[in-house]
């Protein structure tokens, strides 16, 4: 058997906006449980695509997290640095022929694929065409076998690939490495051990753990916790305008957020100092104290 990895999380932010309340409870939890087991905890920011990234988020994002008090191991990560490592990747499956072209618009698959718990199932049109790989998206064959892994937080979990997901797409058409791709890519590098993440991620860990299988990588540990949502549904997001956190209300958003958790900190460290919030946050911290829920609604 193996040895296990020494403990290694992560929070990966994507520089798209600032950080709101949903990010500091993901920040929060996979920090606090990388500090509870003496393990080491890294800050990556996912930009790989370049689109959706706002000029100056990263820093912003990055000087949040430390007026916050969150501390990390070594220089910060950025995926666009990253790009040659996900080119070996792909290479490695193209080698193993589970990649193939696909000229597919979207419009095409909505009118005639099947719809399913995740999205529409790519029903596989291009698998046989003789494509060129330059022109087109670049998708990964999947096949008819249960992904089966258990949830820290949510439990058991099962999705079979190729029937309720289909071939899904590791480049896209305009070249970009795509997120399932790139993130596997990051944490196999970075030696991470343990993921703990917001549940809107769920559905995406069977693809991952399928990349990782293909490519020879380990499996780290995966949780889910629950998302933030507004009163109106939808989770808070960068996208649905969620305020940006203060970091001169650092302390009361922590508190906020190990409450969000189902830590229950005591009343009276609200009276104390940031330091002193993290501290018993880190002694008291419990995985198992977190809702087995993936949403929780976040009042005003």
């Amino acid at each position: 058997m193996s040895q296990p990895r020494p403990y290694r999380g992560r929070f990966a932010p994507s520089p798209s906006g600032p950080l709101h309340f949903g990010s500091l409870v993901a920040a929060t939890a996979s920090y606090l449980q990388a500090r509870s087991q003496q393990g080491e905890w890294f800050l990556r920011i996912d930009d790989i695509d370049e689109k959706r990234t706002v000029k100056g988020a990263d820093q912003r994002i990055i000087q949040t997290l430390d007026q916050f008090g969150f501390e990390w191991q070594g220089e910060v990560i950025y995926q666009s640095h990253c790009k040659a490592d996900y080119q070996d990747a792909l290479q490695q499956l193209t080698s193993k022929k589970l990649i193939y072209p696909c000229d597919c618009s979207r419009q095409k698959i909505r009118q005639s694929a099947k719809q399913g718990a995740y999205g529409y199932i790519y029903p596989g049109y291009c698998r046989n065409k003789n494509h060129q790989p330059t022109e087109y998206a670049l998708r990964l064959r999947t096949n008819d076998k249960p992904i089966i892994f258990d949830d820290a937080i949510l439990g058991c979990q099962q999705q079979n690939l190729e029937q309720e997901v289909g071939d899904f797409i590791v480049r896209r058409r305009d070249t970009l490495f795509a997120y399932q791709l790139a993130i596997v890519v990051d944490d196999e590098k970075q030696g991470i051990s343990d993921i703990i993440r917001g549940a809107d991620l769920l559905d995406s860990t069977a693809r991952q753990i399928y990349l990782q299988q293909q490519l020879g990588y380990h499996t780290p540990s995966y949780a889910h916790i629950p998302l933030a949502t507004h009163p109106q549904g939808g989770k808070l997001s960068k996208l649905t305008a969620a305020p940006a956190i203060n970091p001169q209300q650092a302390k009361f958003e922590l508190f906020k957020a190990l409450n969000f958790l189902g830590q229950q900190p005591p009343a009276e460290s609200q009276q104390s100092d940031l330091n002193s919030l993290w501290s018993w946050a880190i002694n008291n911290w419990s995985l198992q104290k977190i809702p087995a829920k993936k949403a929780i609604i976040v009042s005003a």
